[in-house]
């Protein structure tokens, strides 16, 4: 009978291609995961660092099937102006009402009531976002 060799005497000849291979793969996967964190957090870092308000509805009341009533607070730079885009929507979703709120105060937190006119009854009031400019910059 002839004996079947199985293969290399283990630690005799050093690692095989495939450990070496794993290897490299272990390192450029560690440095591609290094690169994607770094960049989702400068991007994540950027964006907020780039909003110059921000703004929330405190609350809101359709007060008639053409009207409601927004309180709405922003908080932004004392020197700093923007626009706050508030808007309203019916019962299947259409858009009933929308209107920009002008920020100017020199204040640091703006609390302000604003009516929003709309074409039907509406069921809620959104802020869709706000945007804003120093007063140095125009």
């Amino acid at each position: 009978m002839t004996a079947v060799r199985e293969g290399l005497p283990e630690g005799r000849y050093g690692r095989s291609a495939d450990q070496r291979a794993d290897r490299k793969l272990k390192i450029v996967g560690s440095v591609l995961g290094v690169l994607l964190l770094g960049v989702v957090g400068w991007l994540g870092v950027s964006y907020i660092s780039g909003q110059d308000l921000s703004g929330r509805i405190i609350t809101w009341d359709a007060v008639s099937d053409h009207e409601v009533k927004v309180h709405l607070e922003v908080v932004k730079g004392t020197g700093d102006t923007g626009v706050c885009t508030v808007r309203s929507q019916a019962t299947d979703g259409s858009e009933v009402g929308r209107k920009d709120v002008t920020v100017d105060q020199r204040s640091g937190q703006v609390d302000t009531e604003v009516t929003l006119r709309t074409t039907k009854r509406a069921t809620n009031a959104v802020l869709v976002g706000c945007t804003g400019s120093a007063a140095g910059k125009g």
